[in-house]
């Protein structure tokens, strides 16, 4: 249940453990073929037109020292491309670089079969292997770290005791209950807790060839390195301590809700561009997936929970590619189902078996409403008064045989505002605002 809405009560950062991404040197490092690479830097000069050398390697996440040099040696021997401006004693990397006919002619044949055109991809055996290295460096929090993550939020004992185990197990929580009364509050929570953790991701994974997009600057948030040679142009020029093909990001916290599908799961192919996309449980992990109003989404619930059955037992996914092929990816990921419906009517007794916490989320008391109220009304700046809100118990909630939900005190606040707002009044919780507020809020079902 919520008062003001969440935020992460944790202060500190802590650090990447488990994995950082080794540098790479040479060509052999990256696990990818050197025709491959040519292409891709001729794409990037077709897209992008005239670029040097620092640009290229920064537009491909690749060191131009040992690695691009050496591609576009190759390049300009073969005569796909040509200097066509040099900066004296800044070295190759300052060199203006143009592609040439023939190398138009490659890069188009190169575009038919994807158009992909961006940091070069990390094999899957590596992102793997990083995800499950990353997977044991995970925090685990303290009844003193999730009272600090959820100070914000009115919680029965019973129920906050419930959060933290599950939180730990990053496995799976199904969290169910009434609508308002702050199940996605308490996942975001979660999710800003464990976001204070950081990992690393590639911006992309190769698959025998073919591309599949991972970093997504919606889902994922960057952590910024001060020190260039970590990571940006400083460490594109000079050589890195790490794979600039890869990103530093907090842990994510992605939410989908009634529009995921059963295809939003797999791997997506875009037919046009002839690449893929990530699908959600991919990109989270290491993190936390979010189903809201699970249940509502426009496949049976049961398809979609028996699409999970798999990936929770074992914690291993399996995608499958246009051509058919299966891949193997591990599925280090919290999946929290929010529901306000009841689960007789979602899920049997075996799937929910295999889903490891079930926490029930239920309407406050009235001790509690009257703190959320307090709580809600200083912040919006609503002058509280307790004899108003036991009028608007009496009146509009034991009367009627209401049911009190967290949400309620946000949204009469809301509603005092926009009535004195019109009035031109202070606002107040006195009978008459307090009756007006109730009669523009509720409907009687």
């Amino acid at each position: 249940m919520t008062a003001t809405g969440t935020k992460s009560a944790q202060e500190f950062q802590s650090q990447a453990r488990g994995f950082v991404p080794p540098p790479i040197t040479r060509l052999e490092d990256t696990g990818l073929s050197q025709l491959w690479l040519q292409d891709l830097a001729l794409k990037v000069l077709y897209f992008q037109g005239y670029l040097n050398g620092f640009q290229l390697a920064e537009a491909i996440a690749l060191p131009f020292a040992g690695l691009v040099e050496h591609i576009m040696e190759n390049l300009k021997r073969e005569k796909f491309v040509e200097v066509k401006s040099s900066q004296m004693g800044l070295g190759e990397g300052a060199y203006l670089y143009a592609i040439t006919s023939a190398g138009i002619a490659r890069a188009r044949e190169a575009i038919d079969r994807s158009q992909y055109a961006g940091p070069a991809p990390v094999p899957i055996a590596v992102y793997n292997d990083s995800i499950n290295k990353q997977a044991r460096s995970r925090t685990n929090v303290t009844n003193r770290v999730m009272r600090q993550a959820l100070s914000e939020l009115i919680l029965s004992e019973k129920t906050f005791h419930q959060i933290g185990p599950a939180v730990n197990s990053g496995a799976s929580i199904f969290m169910y209950g009434p609508p308002g009364n702050g199940k996605t509050s308490i996942a975001s929570s979660i999710g800003n807790m464990t976001a204070a953790d950081s990992m690393f991701i590639p911006y992309a994974i190769d698959i025998d060839g073919q591309v599949v997009t991972l970093y997504d600057s919606v889902n994922h948030k960057l952590v910024h390195e001060d020190d260039t040679t970590e990571s940006g142009t400083g460490s594109l020029r000079a050589g890195s301590r790490r794979d600039p093909r890869w990103v530093r990001i907090n842990r994510p916290f992605i939410v989908v809700g009634g529009e995921l599908t059963m295809a939003g799961l797999d791997l997506v192919f875009d037919d046009t561009n002839k690449f893929y996309e990530a699908p959600f449980q991919v990109k989270a992990n290491g993190g936390i997936l979010l189903i809201d109003d699970f249940g509502r989404q426009q496949v049976r619930p049961r398809d979609l929970l028996n699409r999970w059955i798999v990936p929770l037992e074992n914690r291993i996914d399996y995608l499958t590619l246009h051509t058919g092929r299966k891949v193997e990816v591990p599925f280090d990921v919290l999946v929290i189902f929010s529901t306000n419906l009841p689960p007789k009517d979602l899920v049997d007794e075996a799937f929910l078996r295999r889903l490891r916490h079930k926490i029930e989320i239920g309407d406050p008391t009235f001790e509690d409403f009257r703190e959320i109220f307090k709580r809600v009304s200083k912040q919006k700046g609503v002058p509280y008064d307790d004899q108003g809100l036991a009028y608007l118990l009496q009146e509009w909630y034991i009367k009627r045989n209401r049911k009190l939900r967290a949400s309620h005190p946000r949204d009469i606040c809301d509603q005092i505002l926009d009535i004195s707002g019109y009035l031109s009044v202070q606002p107040s919780m006195d009978r008459e605002m307090l009756d007006r507020a109730a009669e523009a809020y509720f409907v009687d079902l």
